[in-house]
């Protein structure tokens, strides 16, 4: 029944935080709330308006890292690891539960997702679940990312493929907090 209760009252705060506290312009507020509905959460990280949560239990976010707006953070399927300085930018999927295209009864099957330090995801990508962003990795704007990409590689498609490599020293910290976005 201790159970079944803890359940209910996480599932509350998910939707309390989706559906309300996401919307507030106030970014020290967003922040308050996401750190009580996630496992853990860094310091100065950027969290934007319309971010959508599910099952923060398993979603730990680092040091400065920024989540953009509208950004989906899927932890129903496993973990979901965003490093430190890394940055998501908006109207971004990162799934860690699916359905088994294969399975004659629809079954679902999830996976650990990480994002690894300073890695850059662009508008709109989607991530699979299983998948490691390398550190420093950047994906492009619109890819479907299916596979691991390997550190400081630049990746874009459907699915996803490098298509260059990133040359930098990634000795950036990011400090990404605006007002009322």
């Amino acid at each position: 029944m201790l159970k079944r209760a803890q359940a209910k009252a996480a599932f509350l705060k998910q939707i309390l935080f989706n559906d309300v506290i996401t919307h507030i312009p106030i970014r020290w507020i967003r922040v308050l709330f996401f750190r009580w509905i996630v496992r853990s959460c860094g310091n100065g990280i950027g969290l934007l308006r319309g971010v959508e949560v599910r099952v923060g239990k398993n979603i730990s976010v680092g040091d400065r890292a920024v989540i953009n707006k509208k950004v989906l953070l899927d932890g129903r399927g496993g973990e979901l690891v965003i490093g430190e300085d890394a940055e998501i930018a908006q109207e971004s999927n990162i799934w860690t539960l699916e359905h088994d295209i294969n399975s004659s009864t629809h079954a679902a099957s999830g996976a650990n997702v990480t994002i690894e330090d300073h890695a850059w995801i662009a508008s709109r990508v989607t991530i699979l679940p299983g998948v490691r962003i390398g550190r420093g990795a950047v994906v492009a704007c619109g890819s479907v990312v299916t596979k691991d990409v390997p550190a400081l590689s630049i990746v874009a498609g459907i699915p996803a493929k490098v298509i260059g490599q990133r040359n930098n020293p990634l000795t950036y910290r990011l400090n990404y907090k605006p007002w009322f976005l």
